[in-house]
């Protein structure tokens, strides 16, 4: 049997929108638990922590329960990539080190069962606006985080989840925008013209449900969130599926 390969994006493990985080990192890791026996690799596409910063010898207290299941997980064997999202930008090695997860600070393109993948959180591509393309220059400044990391967490974290909060509060979430203005699909659509030979985009950050054909052997997969949709996507070597988890 053909193992298969899983999406996921956009937990926010930590967040106000959360009623309950710890109840949502436990059906994380219960999701994990039901995926393990078949799962070959499994993708997480970017915001799975709501606020994440590693200083040199410090890491955000929480998440003990997801952090053992990956590391249960990669130590058996099953191939576990971490993608940043926007809101987990500034990682280093612990991930990597402690729990043997595989780090992605750029858009990656891969060849999984004989399909060529283009995987990104999502954030930042085709996205025009001014005001976000300032913030993204910001957050990824070196300059500008060496400077924050001269700060004590106890400043630092209560800051970073004000403004996460702040910002879902007054931007929310915009339901689908329909295929000529999703600026996702718009990003896909422009670099199939470069490289027709991606037949997957898999991106998170909208929070929306989406397999969208958008040439005749390349689909847009948008992953959802782990939120309020509980959502993932599936691949067997022949199609990719996108599912909710109920347990």
């Amino acid at each position: 049997m053909v193992k298969k390969v899983y999406f996921l994006a956009d937990a926010h493990l930590g967040a106000k929108s959360h009623t309950n985080s710890i109840d949502v990192e436990r059906k994380l890791c219960r999701w994990l638990d039901h995926v393990k026996p078949t799962a070959h690799s499994i993708y997480l596409m970017g915001d799975i922590f709501d606020y994440w910063y590693e200083y040199k010898h410090v890491v955000p207290k929480g998440f003990t329960r997801l952090l053992g299941k990956l590391s249960e997980l990669t130590d058996s064997g099953v191939e576990i990539h971490f993608f940043i999202g926007n809101h987990d930008i500034w990682l280093t090695d612990y991930l990597s080190v402690e729990c043997g997860l595989i780090l992605h600070f750029e858009p990656y393109i891969i060849d999984i069962y004989g399909s060529k993948f283009f995987l990104a959180h999502g954030d930042g591509l085709g996205d025009e606006s001014k005001m976000f393309r300032f913030l993204r220059r910001v957050f990824h400044s070196k300059f500008l985080r060496k400077c924050f990391s001269a700060l004590h967490p106890s400043w630092t974290i209560p800051l970073a989840h004000a403004w996460s909060n702040n910002s879902r509060e007054n931007g929310g979430v915009a339901s689908y925008l329909g295929e000529d203005k999703e600026y996702l699909v718009r990003y896909a659509k422009h670099k199939i013209v470069e490289d027709s030979s991606i037949n997957y985009f898999v991106f998170g950050h909208r929070h929306i449900l989406l397999n969208l054909p958008i040439a005749e052997r390349t689909n847009v997969v948008i992953l959802g969130d782990w939120i309020s949709l509980f959502s993932y996507a599936e691949y067997d070597g022949d199609t990719i599926q996108l599912k909710q988890w109920v347990d």
